[in-house]
């Protein structure tokens, strides 16, 4: 069997097993040759070679026989073990100097597949984000590590995975050197129990433990589970005693993940927390802006009308996700009715995604807004302090909740420290008096209901 017989046999293998199972498993063999019925296969570690043989050697065996091949056995061999081959001259052979080692790829065995769209520079910085794309560009420089982790964390399709895959896209190309991996937490539990099942724990170890980055995508996914986190957290401690960079995403701030140990949190906040905003008017425009020449380039002709995308814009805010997919769904329906994109079509077109995306403001985002805004921590702002710096801003809060979420006065003082309704109310009563009669809080309060509302 020839390398490019192996080539093609990948596909069919690929097929057989799914796109990540291949990705992680079979496309990191290198198939080196064939003797006496065995096929050999380079692999970048042990445990790789041991897994491929206890979960596709049989497969691979069958797909070779299956191609007419006169194999029996296949192994695989880290290339370091592998016996040197025979110089093409023996008579003088010559002392060469020591190759170095070629470094263990486990990026290749273990990292999630990347999303080639998810780059630096496809991402779209706007006020709501732009902290967020600094911290990760610096951190894909692969410098020196500054802050350790990096935690990114925001509600669903603010960016937070873009720029996941965005730092790793940028290490792989600028810095080759570093063993970079990159997955979910749900594979970092997957790949922990196939461990402890197959008796591998110390080849898991090695392996999580060597990487010059880890990035673990929503890390929530871990919390409660107990055996998990314990490893997670030794993984944690070993790359940071080695000055390893740790990148993290989550969908809530460290502190804020129920049932995650308080070890772990404590390890999680002692480097950047950066949040991903919910996206404002401007950044929402920018967006659709950058997206809009794809369209045009796949449907020349289609012509659409001023003010679309600016009502775009505005009204669908949930999240880029919703955003971007209402674009493509709004030219491919024009162009299949063979119709300009106008006002009009793009309300009938979009009636359901517009219903759907109607702004919810939550009172976590609102309290989040408050103490940013007043530069105080959103703990004291609910916590017990009575000190005008705090009590005056909960106020501003509690109205806030009061004026733009459909929660009860008693659902409120609850999210407010367990506050009582009648708390809650007093403060929503004296912010309505401020509001007439001092200017600095009605300027306040305007401006955060704007950006609220945006």
């Amino acid at each position: 069997m020839t390398a490019e017989q192996w080539g093609a046999l990948q596909t069919t293998l690929q097929e057989t097993v799914g796109r990540n199972n291949y990705m992680n498993w079979i496309k990191p063999l290198e198939f080196s040759g064939v003797d006496n019925g065995v096929a050999t296969f380079l692999v970048p570690t042990t445990f790789l070679g041991n897994y491929v043989s206890q979960n596709f050697g049989d497969l691979i065996l069958y797909q070779l026989s299956s191609a007419g091949t006169d194999v029996r056995k296949v192994q695989f061999s880290v290339p370091a073990n592998a016996p040197s081959r025979p110089k093409a001259d023996s008579a003088a052979p010559t002392r060469k100097p020591a190759a170095t080692p070629t470094p263990k790829r486990t990026d290749q065995m273990l990292s999630a597949p990347l999303d080639e769209r998810f780059t630096f520079d496809s991402f779209i910085v706007g006020k709501p984000n732009e902290l967020a794309h600094a911290a990760s560009q610096r951190v894909a420089e692969g410098g020196p590590v500054t802050f350790n982790p990096l935690f990114l964390y925001g509600g669903v399709g603010l960016g937070k995975t873009h720029l996941m895959h965005a730092i790793a896209h940028q290490l792989k190309a600028q810095r080759p050197d570093l063993n970079v991996l990159f997955l979910s937490a749900e594979q970092f539990m997957y790949r922990f129990v196939q461990a402890l099942r197959d008796k591998k724990m110390m080849d898991f170890k090695e392996m999580f433990r060597s990487v010059d980055v880890l990035m673990v995508d929503d890390v929530q996914f871990i919390a409660g589970k107990d055996s998990t986190q314990e490893e997670f957290f030794h993984t944690f401690n070993a790359l940071v005693d080695q000055n390893k960079q740790i990148i993290i995403s989550a969908d809530r701030a460290p502190g804020e993940i129920k049932d995650m140990e308080n070890r772990i949190k404590s390890r999680l906040q002692s480097g950047l927390i950066v949040d991903l905003h919910p996206t404002d008017y401007e950044l929402r425009l920018g967006i659709l802006q950058s997206k809009l020449a794809v369209h045009v380039a796949n449907y020349p002709g289609l012509e659409m009308d001023k003010g679309v995308l600016e009502f775009l814009a505005h009204r669908i805010t949930s999240n880029v996700r919703v955003l971007e997919g209402a674009l493509t769904r709004l030219y491919a329906f024009a162009s299949l009715v063979g119709k300009p994109i106008t006002m009009e079509l793009t309300q009938d077109c979009l009636a359901d995604v517009i219903r759907a995306s109607e702004r919810k403001i939550t009172v976590e985002e609102i309290q989040r807004k408050v103490a940013d805004h007043y530069n105080i921590r959103l703990s004291d702002m609910i916590g017990p302090k009575r000190l005008r710096a705090f009590a005056r801003p909960r106020q501003v809060a509690m109205w806030l909740c009061k004026k733009l979420t459909t929660r009860s006065l008693p659902e409120i003082g609850r999210r407010f420290g367990g506050r009582d309704h009648t708390t809650v109310m007093h403060g929503v009563k004296r912010i309505e008096e401020l509001r007439l009669t001092d200017p600095h809080i009605a300027e306040d309060v305007e401006l955060l209901r704007r950006s609220l509302e945006g």
